[in-house]
């Protein structure tokens, strides 16, 4: 079956058997990013976000994402890069193999909610694992994005 959907602000299409897992489409389309971890939905490394919500590309069968704006972390190039060097200076990025997922869902979170709370912060990102590392270096790395961000739109005004 031939779909056809926006990935990282490309039209694309592409040949999809029924049953081709989202994931995977996005990986035979170059986005590596895109990561295959606990295949139960219960890891959150493959995250994309599809119209600006974040959903498990490893339950979602392609064929959902026809007409959709599908954005992976290499439509995010600017803001992953930014907010990388956050987990980096805080050492919480050790492999980095949950990184793409985990910094996809910090996007959405500060989209839905543009102020969170320590214990916020913590609720949303509960569905993304780090086998490395505990999530106090990623919960230090994004409040200090955020305050970071919050000085820079001030010096703006």
């Amino acid at each position: 079956m031939n779909i056809s959907f926006w990935l990282n602000g490309v039209c694309v299409s592409g040949e999809a058997e029924p049953d081709t897992l989202l994931l995977d489409f996005l990986r035979q389309k170059g986005c590596y990013s895109v990561k295959r971890g606990c295949e139960t939905a219960n890891c959150g490394l493959c995250t994309v976000l599809m119209d600006g919500k974040p959903v498990l590309s490893c339950s979602v069968l392609a064929v959902r994402a026809e007409g959709h704006k599908i954005i992976t972390l290499e439509g995010m190039q600017k803001e992953a890069e930014e907010f990388g060097s956050f987990l980096a200076d805080e050492g919480a990025e050790q492999c980095g193999f949950c990184n793409p997922g985990f910094i996809m869902n910090v996007f959405a979170m500060l989209k839905e909610i543009p102020d969170p709370t320590e214990e916020e912060i913590r609720e949303y990102l509960s569905g993304n694992l780090c086998r490395c590392s505990g999530f106090v270096g990623q919960t230090r790395s994004i409040l200090k994005f955020l305050q970071y961000k919050k000085a820079q739109k001030e010096g703006e005004e």
